[in-house]
């Protein structure tokens, strides 16, 4: 069983379907008997990991998208991000560059791991990877076919306060500045002197 605290809290896997596949995430159907002793399916969605950056420029600002979203059928604001699906490198800062560079037109002097999450862990299963990136210079954006992107470079003050007061719509987007605000704070701190 791939889920060895749910085997140790009374969950059997009777069995394990994929009713579909795409190239960005699949559906998996997985038949359990439960701990109440009920049998019963669990299906949920799972994709490759997934990074989340923070961009911020030498001169302290945080480097925010706007993005067209058509799921939600609205623009959004979000920080960079992007799937390992379409990714062949084994180091994950490799896919935060590329990303700066597609998204933001952006380079980086410094890119610090901030740790990881799950957004949706009652849906789905994907583990993002957040960064931090610095000194970053911004330049002309690549955006994939059918990405519409915005650039917007804002202070730290109005990033987090975009993130606080539900702004940003967006959770990993909004939780990615949340949880980069004692760096962002810094930052902001070792240019103000």
């Amino acid at each position: 069983m791939d889920k060895p605290n749910a085997q140790r809290n009374g969950w059997e896997l009777l069995r394990t379907e994929y009713p579909y596949t795409h190239f960005m995430f699949r559906v998996r159907a997985d038949w359990l008997r439960w701990p109440d002793g009920v049998e019963r399916s669990f299906t949920y969605w799972e994709a490759e990991p997934a990074v989340l950056v923070v961009p911020v420029t030498s001169a302290g600002e945080v480097v925010l998208i706007r993005q067209f979203r058509y799921i939600v059928d609205e623009w959004l604001w979000e920080v960079p991000a992007g799937g390992s699906h379409d990714f062949a490198g084994d180091d994950l800062v490799e896919l935060v560059q590329r990303e700066l560079r597609e998204e933001i037109g952006g380079e980086a002097e410094a890119i610090e791991h901030i740790g990881t999450f799950h957004p949706m862990p009652g849906a789905g299963y994907k583990l993002f990877y957040l960064y931090l990136a610095t000194g970053v210079r911004l330049e002309e954006n690549y955006p994939e076919p059918g990405e519409l992107i915005e650039v917007h470079p804002v202070s730290v003050e109005r990033a987090l306060e975009m993130a606080r007061s539900g702004e940003i719509t967006g959770v990993p987007s909004a939780y990615a500045l949340l949880r980069c605000e004692p760096q962002l704070r810094a930052l902001v701190a070792s240019t103000a002197t």
